[in-house]
């Protein structure tokens, strides 16, 4: 597996033509995670599945238990054919908005990948700009075994980067609420202002910003 990481930014991404046929070859599927919190990256991760080494218990990341998803993601990278983690950084967020940063990073996860698929099969309702055939699929996360694979990777690689900030921003409590706007990060917010890592266009960090120039 690896982690992509590009300081280029590329064209924004377009909604493609969903497909309605199937054609032979490997078969990607993907997912992102950390759209909705107010810091840190978004991370996405294409995923291709070995059919002779088939993993039980894939499913939409949000629906298992943390140490559920930590037992997968150590199995999904032992047994699939080949997976890619990556980023859009904070600063791309605030730059682009939080969805062209999410097909950024989806797009760099396949980009990523060892081996190149014919299909890339995506969670949700838009794609991001590929060389390959793709095919959104709402809820696909909980449909589509190589999706649900990529949920869960991408899950636990950003709840593992919230877990290391806590340890450089112990103030904000990133361990627990994992950037997300919980009450007690914005109570945070409020209290110490923002750091580095929160999104400056997400509106309760913009209003703790704001607060601080009047």
């Amino acid at each position: 597996m690896r982690l992509s990481k590009y300081s280029r930014v590329e064209p924004a991404a377009t909604q493609q033509s969903a497909l309605t046929w199937d054609i032979p070859g490997l078969v990607a599927g993907v997912d992102e995670a950390g759209r909705g919190p107010l810091a840190g990256p978004v991370v996405a991760a294409a995923v291709i599945l070995d059919d002779l080494q088939p993993i039980k218990g894939l499913a939409d990341s949000k629906k298992l238990t943390a140490p559920r998803r930590e037992q997968l993601f150590d199995e999904i990278r032992a047994k699939a054919l080949c997976c890619c983690i990556a980023e859009a950084s904070v600063e791309e967020i605030d730059r682009l908005n939080i969805l062209q940063a999410t097909l950024l990073a989806m797009r760099r996860a396949v980009e990523g990948l060892r081996l190149k698929p014919v299909r890339v099969l995506v969670d949700g309702n838009r794609l991001p700009v590929l060389d390959v055939l793709a095919e959104a699929i709402v809820r696909g996360d909980a449909t589509v075994p190589a999706i649900s694979a990529a949920s869960i990777l991408a899950k636990v690689h950003r709840d593992r980067w919230c877990v290391e900030l806590d340890q450089q921003y112990p103030q904000y409590g990133f361990a627990g609420h994992k950037g997300y706007g919980t009450a007690g990060h914005l109570a945070a917010l409020r209290a110490h202002g923002a750091c580095v890592q929160h999104r400056k266009t997400f509106r309760p960090v913009t209003d703790v910003l704001n607060s601080v120039l009047r």
